[in-house]
């Protein structure tokens, strides 16, 4: 999959740095004809992209409600309590851990964007500055004690070394203890053609026949795995030690033969996802070129790191989108990256009146169609991009 050249999605562009060059990289989709890892060159070291980071789990509804669902049904699958311990990877603005620290379940946050995890911090979740892998699971099971419950919700995919980032959880991991990890579905988005969600912080993408062998690889062992409806459908794992005594769920070989049975086992299935990709972009650009010859107004919703690579990708600037919004105060009054549209505070809409309404976080349309039935009032209409084109009347 070839997506020309684009920046790191999540570097926005201030105001003062406009003039400015701004690196791009080759954005080239690999799948290893050994272990099918579809991944990512690395042209840039995690430091460089977390060093400050733009993104802050908190400013979704939905995703919240995710975050709290899952804790609510930890607590009572796993039988935590004022002894557990909970140890998230990757832990944010402290979204999910702020749900622990409200049952007073001892917990710890391990982020490596120091911005972010202050944020956290400030909310009442401890939480420790660095990257994931060997050594620092090693100093946090030494300074705190093994983990009954780890968690790491869209980390995966952010780990350019994976044997030593899930080396890390089996040490760091208590006897009896339990990993979940969720991530996107390697084949949700090849059935869907959820192409932006391949940028630069995302290094790998994943199948459950890779991470479960990446798992066993680290002797341990995946005994539930569920399907979810999240950032356009994901995976959650359950793994434990092999050593653990939990039986294996029937989903787990279910799946494992639905991937096999639709060929996910062999690389000519994946080759021919460029052409559907490429479709996309074309009917994007001209349903955007007839509505400004049409004099309409089009601006986005969102400034996440998935529509960048849509807009780079695309060719999208200021000559199709006056501009785009986001809730996320931090990236007001900044441009998004290679495209240089700039992003306002959601008001902005009702304030232009615009006929219509890009949604650029297209996994969260529903939630965004809700909470802006008001552009009905004015005409106004909802496009999302993915898998195909759609306009919607907001009700």
């Amino acid at each position: 999959m070839d997506l020309g050249v684009t920046p790191l999605c999540e570097t926005y562009i201030s105001s003062d740095q406009l003039n400015d060059m701004e690196p791009f990289y080759p954005l080239h989709a690999l799948i290893c004809d050994s272990c099918l890892l579809v991944q990512l060159d690395e042209y840039v070291t995690p430091d460089e992209i977390y060093g400050e980071y733009a993104y802050f789990s908190s400013y979704s509804d939905s995703w919240l409600r995710h975050a709290s669902d899952y804790c609510d049904m930890a607590e009572e699958r796993f039988e935590l309590g004022p002894e557990s311990f909970v140890v998230e990877l990757a832990s944010n603005d402290g979204y999910l851990l702020r749900n622990f620290v409200a049952k007073k379940i001892p917990c710890l946050g391990i982020e490596p964007a120091a911005n972010v995890a202050d944020v956290a911090r400030e909310q009442g979740v401890e939480t420790v500055s660095k990257f994931f892998g060997v050594n620092t699971a090693e100093s946090v099971k030494r300074d705190y004690r093994a983990a009954d419950v780890i968690v790491g919700n869209n980390v995966l995919a952010h780990v350019p070394d994976l044997n030593d980032f899930v080396a890390g959880m089996k040490i760091l991991l208590a006897e009896q203890g339990v990993v979940t990890m969720e991530f996107p579905h390697l084949i949700r988005l090849i059935d869907e053609s959820q192409f932006d969600t391949i940028y630069h912080e995302h290094f790998s993408y994943f199948s459950y026949l890779v991470v479960e062998k990446i798992f066993r690889e680290h002797d341990l062992e995946i005994f539930d795995v569920q399907e979810l409806p999240t950032h356009g459908g994901s995976l959650r794992i359950f793994a434990q030690h092999q050593s653990a005594a939990r039986s294996k769920e029937a989903s787990v070989d279910r799946l494992l033969n639905e991937e096999t049975s639709r060929g996910f086992d062999r690389v000519e299935t994946y080759v021919d996802f460029q052409d559907k990709v490429n479709e996309i972009k074309r009917n994007l650009l001209a349903f955007l070129i007839e509505a400004k010859r049409d004099g309409k107004q089009v601006v986005g919703y969102g400034a996440p790191g998935k529509g960048n690579t849509l807009l780079n990708y695309c060719g999208i600037g200021t000559d199709f989108l006056d501009y785009t919004v986001d809730r996320n105060p931090y990236k007001q009054g900044k441009y998004t990256p290679g495209s240089r549209i700039p992003i306002l505070a959601p008001e902005k809409i009702r304030e232009t009146r615009p006929d219509y309404v890009l949604i650029l976080p297209w996994n969260l349309k529903d939630e965004i169609a809700s909470s802006h039935a008001y552009v009905a009032e004015w005409g106004g209409q909802l496009v999302v991009p993915i898998p195909k084109l759609e306009i919607l009347t907001p009700t």
